[in-house]
């Protein structure tokens, strides 16, 4: 027995795994009270729940926030509901058939499939890289007034420090995001507090509307928040890290690793939508309520939040928030790369220049892209990135509920049928919206 599976559902032996240095390098508790054996797979989900909070998704949630008030959050919520779904399944095929998205694909599907979803895959990461070294270097430019072009440099520093904390341990690299994520959840909490928004109009802001479908403005916001909420390259990630849990060979020992992953992707989704939500409720209540529809520069907002809200702290709050988002998103998109390449084309470099090497070509054309535009036009870049990454997410998603729906690729740790046709529905949702936003956009 193979990781849970014999090799007669695909096309070719698992090879070695990806992130190979830290493979199985977590303990976990085979034995002992629930919440013990929880807490030793707590970790993943985390650095899976960054990607649905990264600066693109703040371009996205406070140009839909100011421009339609609180609307917008039932496709929040409905993205978020999609992305459990989703990750539940990256965990299930890691755990199940011990192959990450990348892998699978590459073994599953011959050449001439499996290298165009390569390079689709690689302009996913540049779209991902492309949100956070803008909200990086603009969290540096606010913050400590460094031009954009140099932030933009400094943010490929984030591969010298994943390397150092891997060297660590990789529970080290969980710890710093988990830390930058509760510096996020605070700077948040205060700034909600100060905007004081109307609870009853937020709460029917989650009740789900037609106009989403028929206004072609509100649909291009939508599916750029369905882009930046759930993301081609949390799916590789997901599919990945989750092996870096020590479980055990036999069916119950994955089947219960299996439920701990999800409990954990699912709690730290939800605290994603906290703070998703959090984002679209401040621009609502300043912005829309202000008159102000057109926001969606970060540093315009960085401007305005201490007039409007009254402190002088407020901006500096939503800075440092920025900041952490965007460092967290850069160490996160980095691995994302890594098990992209390693997973496809299985390149066989030193740890080190494997990492610059996934690293550049994902910073690169961020780079170009950043110092050619500048600070103008910073807004539509980000919004642009998640609208290509919405595209790019069948992609990802239809091999991904293929595989996991396939009972000679996962033996007995199949989906069950209910989830395989929930995801389905996902994907089909994903593809119908993506063909609308095409025709709205390029059809007139």
């Amino acid at each position: 027995m193979d990781m849970g599976v014999k090799n007669g559902g695909w096309r070719r032996e698992r090879d070695r795994p990806s992130l190979v240095e830290v493979f199985g390098s977590v303990r976990t508790r085979p034995t002992g009270p629930m919440w013990r054996k929880l807490l030793a797979f707590l970790g993943p989900g985390y650095l899976v729940a960054v990607g649905y909070m990264d600066p693109g998704n703040w371009a996205t949630s406070l140009a839909g926030g100011s421009k339609f008030g609180y609307a917008l959050l039932t496709v929040a919520l409905l993205s978020n509901i999609m992305a459990i779904v989703l990750q539940a399944l990256c965990a299930r095929l890691g755990i199940g058939a011990g192959r990450d998205l990348a892998q699978a694909c590459r073994d599953a599907f011959p050449r001439p499939v499996a290298w165009p979803l390569w390079i689709l895959a690689e302009i996913a990461i540049c779209a991902t890289d492309l949100a956070e070294v803008i909200g990086t270097a603009i969290g540096l430019n606010l913050l400590f007034g460094i031009p954009l072009e140099l932030g933009v440099l400094i943010t490929a520093l984030d591969v010298f420090l994943i390397l150092w904390l891997q060297n660590l341990g990789f529970r080290w690299v969980e710890a710093l995001v988990v830390t930058m994520l509760g510096v996020i959840a605070v700077c948040f909490g205060i700034q909600i507090m100060m905007a004081d928004p109307n609870w009853g109009e937020v709460i029917r802001g989650f009740a789900p509307t037609t106009n989403v479908v028929t206004d072609p403005d509100m649909l291009y916001l939508a599916l750029g928040i369905l882009g930046a909420t759930v993301m081609p390259h949390n799916l590789y990630l997901h599919s990945g890290i989750v092996q870096t849990r020590r479980f055990g060979e036999t069916i119950p020992e994955k089947r219960e690793a299996i439920k701990l992953a999800t409990l954990d992707s699912t709690i730290a989704l939800m605290f994603a939508l906290l703070i998703n939500a959090s984002i679209l409720i401040l621009a609502a209540a300043t912005f829309h309520k202000a008159g102000k529809t057109d926001i969606a520069e970060l540093d315009q907002v960085h401007s305005f939040l201490e007039p409007m809200l009254g402190s002088a702290i407020a901006p500096t709050l939503f800075g440092i928030a920025l900041l952490c988002c965007g460092l967290n998103s850069t160490v996160t998109a980095t691995l994302a790369g890594q098990i992209v390449m390693e997973g496809f084309i299985d390149i066989r470099l030193p740890p080190w220049l494997r990492r610059l090497t996934t690293r550049a070509i994902a910073i690169i054309p961020a780079a170009i892209v950043t110092i050619w535009y500048g600070e103008k036009g910073t807004a539509q870049l980000l919004i642009l990135s998640q609208v290509i990454l919405s595209l790019q997410l069948s992609f990802a998603v239809v091999p991904l509920v293929m595989f996991t729906a396939d009972k000679a690729k996962m033996g007995e740790l199949v989906a069950p049928r209910w989830l395989s046709v929930t995801a389905w529905v996902i994907a089909a949702i994903i593809i119908v919206l993506n063909v609308k936003l095409l025709i709205d956009q390029f059809g007139a």
